[in-house]
């Protein structure tokens, strides 16, 4: 094959694994915000009344929601956290207790020291959280807050219309194109997931085997099957819903607002992540200074990406590199979480990638020199 043909085979094959990425994570991202606005509407708003007096809960549930496994809990923080549902220090937690993908991986290759390793992280994720919101408790009151402007709220109106239109199954007589369009983008979804035409492709091929040999339970289609299940939830509640919670809440509010731009967000990230890691082997850059290595991991957990974090993984898990190398990339990287806040709040995105990096670097650090 001519050289010119072959670049560009494989720029191709590269721009179809970042549009069948960004699919799957605006998809997710979009079933969780569904879903949230489906549990608000059903308990009148009083779930969410509570979780925002609760700052403590918030980031406790923020780091429970990034220890799972994959990015899906991480997309659920990012959502609830745009529509002011979960405080800055609560997407800290997420962001620090996330490991990505690359968690399926350390649960198949390490088990043991992946498990440690999540208690670690969620200990850490949960203190740097209440501080994060203690700090900045006062500037909240002064500044700007980030995140939806409306967020998830029932429009005052919402009774009213409730006491003439009913959640049932009738109201698919005469559904509107609204309803029809969604009730199609999320059934094509959920078949998707399930059929498995969403998953990624990782560079290291040896280590993500490793899931299908050892752990079958945490591979990734079975995880996303379990997604594809628990959204059919959104499919009744798309097929039932009053009009207007059709138009003005989940059509208006979630999919004109937020779909297309988290879809060019993530898309663009991607794209720009995947050409530069497919041009540019990082491996070149390690060496057995550790301490270099502890800064390698913090700054390359930088790149909102599932893969590169495979790297410190595979090094540790052959025991190239100590402990402190896994545990300080594990903090600075969240796999691809952090994307569709990048879509969100630009703002936000780095002032929590800047608190990430701190926090991964001193926990890095004091592993190395201090040991516990």
């Amino acid at each position: 094959m001519p050289r010119k043909l072959k670049v560009m085979h494989e720029f191709l094959h590269l721009f179809l694994d970042v549009l069948r990425n960004s699919v799957l994570i605006t998809g997710l991202v979009i079933i969780m915000m569904l879903m949230i606005e489906y549990v608000n509407i059903h308990s009148h708003g009083k779930w969410f009344t509570r979780l925002r007096q609760n700052r403590f809960g918030q980031v406790v549930l923020g780091a429970g929601l990034g220890i799972i496994p994959g990015c899906m809990g991480g997309f659920a923080a990012v959502s609830m956290y745009s529509h002011k549902l979960l405080s800055f220090g609560a997407l800290i937690a997420m962001m620090i207790a996330s490991s990505g993908d690359e968690a399926f991986v350390m649960l198949a290759m390490i088990p043991k020291e992946a498990l440690l390793l999540m208690g670690v992280l969620f200990i850490i994720a949960v203190g740097a959280g209440l501080l994060v919101d203690l700090v900045s408790k006062g500037k909240n009151k002064k500044g700007k807050k980030e995140g939806c402007e409306e967020g998830y709220q029932l429009h005052h109106e919402d009774e009213e219309h409730e006491k003439v239109e009913k959640a049932t199954l009738r109201n698919m007589k005469h559904a509107s194109a609204e309803r029809i369009a969604l009730l199609l983008g999320v059934i094509l979804f959920i078949v998707a997931l399930a059929f498995g035409m969403l998953e990624h492709e990782h560079e290291h091929e040896e280590a993500v085997e490793a899931i299908h040999t050892h752990l079958n339970i945490f591979d990734e289609y079975w995880m996303n099957l379990l997604f594809a299940i628990v959204s059919l939830i959104v499919v009744w509640f798309i097929a039932t819903a009053p009009e207007h919670v059709v138009k003005e809440h989940l059509w208006e509010h979630i999919i004109r607002k937020h779909f297309l731009s988290i879809f060019l967000w993530t898309f663009g990230a991607l794209l720009a992540i995947q050409v530069g890691l497919h041009y540019f082997d990082i491996e070149t850059l390690i060496s057995n200074n550790i301490p270099w290595m502890i800064l390698l991991a913090v700054l390359v957990g930088i790149i909102p990406e599932s893969g590169p974090h495979l790297l410190f993984v595979t090094l540790y898990a052959t025991g190239t590199v100590p402990f402190s190398v896994l545990l300080a990339s594990s903090i600075s990287q969240d796999g691809h979480a952090s994307l569709p806040l990048l879509a969100e709040s630009k703002r936000s995105f780095i002032k929590a990638k800047i608190v990430n990096v701190l926090v991964a670097a001193f926990f890095g650090y004091l592993y190395y020199f201090v040991g516990f």
